[in-house]
């Protein structure tokens, strides 16, 4: 079918991954479930926060990370309200199961010491907001299992002011479904104007043009770095 289900991680780049564990997991509650050498990278970390069995955010800690300067209003946002560089993660926002859920994770957050604005509502979804280590923009957000309502949240001003036609609308909010060929689909060719890695190292630039069973058979890495009892 070709559709997605959920986040399976976010990565975010940290100058020190400790500070980073250890306020998910006091804060926030969050299960540290992997702490490795990040597969193919040299000198890096790689750390993941379970959310759930099939959702967690992770940290790429890098040694030259301490020496890439913070801008807020550039790199970072530094709070919900502010701007930040296209492409460049402005807040993230957890999700909880209901408002009671909600209200629990003020107060445990609090009670570690960080200031909680919230909840707000917002219509769809309640949310409290606060801050990270290294200048997260964070929130909890419930929409208490209802799903959005994409005939009272579309905005036809906003979609107007975007240049987003009845056609185009109508395909954004249905996306037609994929179904898979026999074969495998061709790799498209590099500079074609749609979305790529870029500041690439050349070997892993060079891995995207390899054949596919060849990438899955030398790049893969399953064996974890200790033998579990």
């Amino acid at each position: 079918m070709g559709k997605l289900n959920g986040v399976h991680h976010i990565a975010l780049m940290t100058s020190d991954v400790k500070p980073q564990i250890e306020f998910f997991s006091d804060v926030l509650g969050m299960e540290l479930k992997a702490l490795y050498w990040m597969h193919g990278v040299e000198g890096y970390f790689h750390a993941f926060m379970q959310l759930n069995e099939t959702c967690s955010v992770a940290f790429v800690q890098s040694p030259q990370v301490k020496d890439i300067p913070v801008e807020l209003g550039i790199s970072h946002a530094g709070s919900p309200t502010n701007p930040c560089s296209p492409g460049t993660m402005q807040h993230l926002a957890f999700n909880c199961e209901n408002d009671e859920e909600l209200y629990n994770m003020r107060d445990r957050i609090r009670a570690k010491g960080v200031r909680v604005l919230g909840p707000l509502d917002h219509g769809f979804c309640k949310s409290i907001y606060f801050g990270g280590p290294e200048n997260l923009v964070l929130e909890v957000s419930t929409s208490s299992g209802v799903g959005i309502n994409e005939n009272a949240w579309i905005d036809p001003e906003v979609v107007a002011l975007n240049g987003i036609s009845p056609e185009e609308l109508e395909r954004y909010k249905y996306p037609k479904g994929f179904d898979r060929a026999g074969e495998p689909v061709a790799q498209p060719a590099a500079g074609i104007g749609r979305p790529e890695y870029t500041n690439m190292d050349p070997k892993f630039a060079a891995a995207f043009d390899l054949p596919d069973e060849v990438v899955t058979a030398e790049l893969s890495e399953t064996t974890p770095p200790v033998k579990a009892a």
